[in-house]
């Protein structure tokens, strides 16, 4: 199934009962008076939040989604029936635009979370409460009011603990194999990922997290170059930003360079993400003798100046990922435990 991470959709909610004029009419009764019910109300349109779904691909077939609307009032003073709620799922992690307005109405980041998104029409009120001590016999009702209709663009971002940044061929998909139970296509050309790719890292059995893989940057791409840039904004929830630099390009490009331009097209992205914690991981050691590994890594880490955390790792041999992993799960608890 094609990853859709942005979809439009109209809700309709249903309009409000009529309420009715009506009197009352019975045997041995002189004065019946008034008994014209109201209306119902009408059905409103809610989105909730669901762990099952992890796309939007649902909203490219089914565009309109129209609540119930209420029934008009009845004899004896009885009330219509009121429309039934609709309720739509959407994937956790999903925004909720105004389409005319371009306003945030919500944001579904937990499982079950309900949002409404069209109220549905109040009900019409019948003659029976319109009478009073003036008016005894009121021929007058009033209408339902219409439900709400809006045009909404749904946006995901999906929720991870963990991202991973990096140049195309970086071995991001490689790594999420290793440490998780994803199986993103791997292969030894670039851009094999072509949507993001969720894992969830389980570290002893007890403790857990999860970790996303995004199509892999090249230059330009904050100005729409190659396929990261449309997915960079799934980076933008998680705690960790993950930056994986291949020390043994099969080009022979500088990794230090390539590293540099990744940043330089996230900061044009979003400046903030660079502010987030950043760990560089310097992938495929396994490709250079011990020594020269160790040499390259020394070499791009002085050259960036990088002062935050860094790992030397074998992706595809999983060599120096599980100390990656239990550092990572440690550091969530902390910021938790912080929070």
């Amino acid at each position: 199934m094609r990853f859709v991470d942005e979809a439009t959709i109209k809700v309709i909610a249903g309009d409000g009962g009529n309420g009715i004029v009506s009197f009352r009419r019975e045997k041995f009764i002189e004065r019946g008076g008034p008994d014209g019910g109201d209306g119902g109300d009408g059905g409103s349109v809610f989105l909730i939040g669901s762990h099952d779904l992890n796309t939007l691909s649902d909203f490219r077939t089914i565009r309109t989604y129209t609540a119930e609307q209420g029934q008009k009032g009845g004899r004896r003073k009885m009330t219509g029936k009121g429309g039934d709620d609709l309720y739509v799922q959407v994937p956790v992690g999903t925004l909720i635009y105004d389409m005319d307005t371009e306003e945030l109405i919500g944001d579904i980041t937990e499982d079950k979370q309900v949002q409404l998104v069209a109220k549905g029409g109040f009900h019409g009120l019948g003659n029976t409460r319109f009478k009073s001590s003036v008016n005894r016999t009121p021929r007058q009702c009033t209408e339902g009011t219409r439900g709400e209709r809006r045009e909404l663009r749904l946006e995901l971002k999906v929720l991870a603990d963990v991202g991973l940044l990096g140049l195309p061929n970086a071995g991001k998909s490689t790594l999420i194999r290793a440490v998780s139970h994803a199986r993103p296509k791997v292969a030894d050309y670039p851009f094999t990922t072509l949507h993001p790719n969720l894992g969830v890292v389980d570290v002893d059995g007890l403790r857990s997290f999860v970790i996303a893989d995004i199509p892999g940057l090249i230059e330009g791409a904050a100005e729409g170059a190659g396929l990261g840039v449309q997915f960079l904004k799934h980076l933008s929830r998680t705690r960790i930003l993950l930056h994986v630099v291949d020390i043994a390009p099969y080009d022979n490009s500088d990794p230090v360079d390539s590293a540099n331009k990744i940043l330089h097209e996230l900061e044009k992205y979003n400046p903030a993400m660079l502010e987030e914690p950043r760990w560089l991981v310097l992938n495929k050691t396994d490709l250079l003798p011990r020594e020269e590994a160790e040499l390259v890594c020394r070499d791009i880490v002085d050259r960036m100046n990088w002062k935050g955390p860094v790992y030397k790792i074998s992706a595809i041999s999983a060599d120096g990922t599980r100390k990656l992993v239990f550092d990572i799960m440690n550091y969530l608890e902390e910021c938790d435990e912080q929070a």
